[in-house]
Order: C-alpha cells, then structure tokens, then sequence
C-alpha cells in the first residue's frame, strides 16, 4: 500500500509539471505573435514573407515594359533564279547551270562577295501534254541567294544578275548588319516604360516603389522588322531602305513598401 501511494503522488507531480510548461509555452507563442500553425523554427514574419511573394519570387509589383529605337538598312538579300527548257533532262539542267554560273560571275563582278552567295534550290520537272500523258520535254530551275552589304549597291546588282539571265528575281529583304547600339537604346526605352507602368500601379495600391529585383528579357529580342521597301521597277532599279525597328521587351519586378 505503501508503494501504491507514493507512486500515485509521482504521476500526479507530473502531470502538473507538465500542465505548467504547457502555459508557458503557450505565453511564449503569444508574446511572440506566432500563431499555433507556424512550424518550429519558422517566424509569422517568414511564414508572412513567404506567402506574399510575387510572380518572381519576391514581394513586389511584376511588369512588362516595352521600347523600340528605329534605325537604316545596310543590307538588302536577293533571290536570282533561271528556268531553263529542253527535250531531255540532262539538256535542261546543264542549260540551268550553265546560266546559274553566269549569274553568280556577274555577281561577284559587282563586287558581292563569294561568301555572300548561296545556292538556294535546283529543280527539275517533267512538261506532258495537256492530258499528262506524254511527256514533252523537261524543265530546269535554279536559284542563288545574294546578300548585297550597301543599299546604294543593290540597283547595280540586280541589273548585272538579270542581264547575265536571270529571269526569276525576288526581294530585297532589308536587314541591318549591326543593331547592338539600337538594342540597347531599345532596352533603355522598355526600363523607362516599365518603372513607369509599376509606378502607376504602386500609386494605386498606396504602396511605395522600391528598386528592380527581378528582370527578364523577352520579345523583340533585336530582332529588326521591316517597314518600307521601293517596288522593283523595270530594268533601272532603284532600293529605298526606308527604316526599320528593333524592339526590346522586358518583366520587370519592383520591390515595394
């Protein structure tokens, strides 16, 4: 009996231990201000950050802002092809090639450079009777690209290509040779827009704009889109570069406070 007792007066001692640091425990949690949920080793300040995050993983406002910068070609691509007709294939291609290779000398005459000259495509076809039955004779086509650096070049190369017999020309297709200086005045011209977007949104939200945190680079990319081209016009052709405009875009995240 003996025995019996004063282990009972144990388990009670314990049991009020324990209900003591409970209470403590739980006037810690409220003089801290952490809410019954928060996992062990974790503030209600970080459990607050963490939800609050934005698209780019920090708190803030996210935009997209865009810019552009107009800028001259100086390069303008051509296609030259020749279509030529014979009784046999073999006739029809060596006609085809003989006048590619014409085409191509006239070029390099004109000053284009070797490098600068592409064989696009070499096609050959059969010509039947209205009833596609008999085959008549064969055709042959060949083309070469050119690109041309000098817009004030291009009347000059065109004209020797189509006299040296070229019968199928296309183009230009404008390009600049260096666009870094506009991309950059481009990416400049979406930062300003940007800030000025979330700036918008902040004054809204009554909430003060903080500096970028986050920055992606997106759309545009440099990439030059024509605007204006001259039609060809006969035998004296002339190429009015017009301008061009490179784009930048870019999402931005703006601390806030």
């Amino acid at each position: 009996m003996k025995i019996s007792a004063l282990a009972l007066v144990a388990a009670i001692a314990v049991v009020a231990a324990g209900c003591g640091g409970g209470k403590e425990g739980s006037g810690a949690s409220a003089a801290q201000g952490v809410s019954p949920g928060t996992p062990v080793g974790k503030s209600a300040a970080d459990i607050s950050y963490q939800t609050g995050r934005g698209a780019a993983g920090f708190p803030g406002i996210t935009v997209t802002g865009s810019g552009s910068a107009r800028t001259v070609p100086d390069v303008s691509g051509w296609s030259f092809g020749v279509q030529a007709d014979a009784d046999t294939a073999a006739a029809a291609l060596k006609d085809a090639g003989q006048a590619t290779r014409r085409i191509v000398a006239a070029l390099r005459d004109t000053g284009v450079a070797k490098r600068d000259i592409q064989t696009e495509q070499i096609s050959l076809y059969p010509r039947t009777t209205d009833d596609g039955r008999t085959i008549t004779g064969y055709s042959a086509s060949s083309s070469v690209n050119a690109t041309v650096r000098g817009i004030s070049k291009a009347g000059a190369v065109v004209d020797a290509a189509v006299a040296a017999g070229a019968n199928q020309v296309s183009g230009p297709m404008l390009s600049v040779s260096d666009s870094k200086a506009q991309y950059e005045a481009a990416v400049t011209a979406a930062l300003d827009d940007a800030r000025a977007r979330a700036q918008a949104i902040a004054d809204k939200a009554g909430v003060r704009l903080g500096a970028p945190v986050a920055i992606i680079e997106g759309g545009g990319g440099g990439y030059p889109v024509p605007t204006y081209t001259d039609a060809l016009r006969a035998a004296d052709i002339q190429v009015e570069p017009g301008t061009q405009e490179i784009s930048a875009a870019l999402t931005v995240t703006y601390a806030i406070s």
